[in-house]
Formats: C-alpha cells, sequence, structure tokens
C-alpha cells in the first residue's frame, strides 16, 4: 500500500430536486451571491487535499456549462446516472486512468455547501490510516420513534443511531467494487451502505451540524445563515 495515497473528491450532481418546487435543480439555486453547487466545489478546491474533483452532472443539464467552474482545471465532469450510486460510479470511472486503487476519494453532496475545510481535514486525519474508512455524522439529539402508518410501534434508542453526513471518504478501488456489485440495490442509498452490504464496517467522523443538505425551500435561508456566521 502506499504511503502517501493521492486524494479525489466525487460531487453526484445529477439529481433534479423535486422537492425544492423550483424551475432548476436544487444545486443551480441562488444561494449567497453564488449558485448552491459553486459553494460546495468552492470549499472542497480551497481545502487544497484533492488532486481533482469529478463532477457527475447530467447530460441534458443547460445550467453547469454557463458556470465558471466548470471550467476550473481542478474539477472535471462524468455523465450523472439515474441514482446518486450511478452518479458516483461514473465520476470514479472518469478516474481510472489516474487514480489508483489505494487512493482516497471523498464523496460529497452538491446540495451541501457549508461544509468546512476543518472538517474535511479533520476527517482526513482521523481515517487516513484506516483500512476501510468512514464517513462525516452526527449524533442524534432527538428522541426516536419507529413508526408504522403513522403510529408509533417503539421509541429507539439514540445512542444507537447516527445521522449521516457526506463527505464519505473510503479507497479508490474499494469503493468501485462495492458500487459496482450493488448496483440497482435500492438499500445503497449512500457509499457507505453499499461498503456495508460488502461486509465492512465504516467509521463515524462527527462532524458540524451546519454542514446541512439543502433538501426543501426553508433550507436555503438557513444555508446562507451558516455560511455568513463562517465568514
Amino acid at each position: 500500500m502506499s504511503d502517501s495515497p493521492t486524494f479525489w473528491a466525487v460531487v453526484p450532481a445529477a439529481g433534479v430536486g423535486k422537492r425544492m418546487q423550483s424551475d432548476r435543480p436544487k444545486q443551480y439555486l441562488p444561494l449567497a451571491g453564488k449558485t448552491v453547487i459553486e459553494h460546495t466545489l468552492g470549499r472542497l478546491v480551497d481545502s487544497g487535499c484533492f488532486a481533482k474533483v469529478a463532477v457527475a452532472i447530467s447530460q441534458e443539464d443547460p445550467y453547469w456549462p454557463e458556470l465558471d467552474v466548470s471550467s476550473n482545471p481542478f474539477v472535471i465532469t462524468a455523465p450523472g446516472g439515474k441514482e446518486r450510486a450511478d452518479s458516483v460510479l461514473s465520476a470514479l470511472n472518469s478516474l481510472g486512468d489516474t487514480a489508483s486503487e489505494n487512493d482516497w476519494v471523498l464523496v460529497h453532496d452538491a446540495a451541501r455547501p457549508c461544509l468546512t475545510v476543518a472538517d474535511i481535514h479533520a476527517q482526513i486525519a482521523a481515517l487516513g490510516h484506516d483500512e476501510v474508512g468512514g464517513i462525516l455524522a452526527l449524533s442524534s439529539h432527538d428522541t426516536l420513534k419507529q413508526v408504522d402508518a403513522l403510529n408509533i410501534e417503539r421509541t429507539i434508542d439514540r445512542s444507537t443511531v447516527w445521522r449521516a453526513l457526506t463527505p464519505q471518504m473510503f479507497r479508490y478501488g474499494m469503493l468501485k467494487h462495492a458500487l459496482t456489485e450493488t448496483q440497482g440495490n435500492p438499500a445503497v442509498t449512500d457509499e457507505a451502505s453499499a461498503l456495508e452490504i460488502q461486509g465492512f464496517t465504516p467509521k463515524i467522523v462527527e462532524g458540524r451540524p451546519d454542514n446541512i443538505k439543502i433538501t426543501r425551500p426553508e433550507d436555503l435561508a438557513l444555508a446562507e445563515f451558516y455560511l455568513e456566521q463562517q465568514t
């Protein structure tokens, strides 16, 4: 195993964001003077950690070519897929000529523009010598209920439950193999779940609560507030 693996970032950005009730995908909505995805990619590029950032874009996407970041020399594009896992695998394939099996890949949501450079560095420091890798996550502070048809079945022990964030950091070869082997499996909702199905045990690195994912219209105002607080 190489003593100095290269680090790559992957951003799946082919989603349409139906819950945003907008005329365009959520990654292209305006946020604090830029689009959401420009903030996201800026954090990754500015971290100084990555050789390249591979972004998976829908082939019918008219917005991406209009952004200056699309011609950034540190950013490369790959065809987006139907599902998140398909887009991540496509981005990994786009790195195939330069990435090595033991390199690290950090997969980050396009709609998480408030990721801090400090969290990227902390994750790399915590997992850089791990055999598998892991994810940023937050412990749950709320009481959690298991529900069926809006009826509470039981209360879940919240000490055992964490909210998955991104980036999710795994070896290039291991992640590519896991996503290839689990293609089409509805249980694969993030990169960690693909590794789990393969029998691996990813680690948890505690992240910041302001690393929110923009999903609904009200999230934009919260993200703008967090961006202001971070500067």
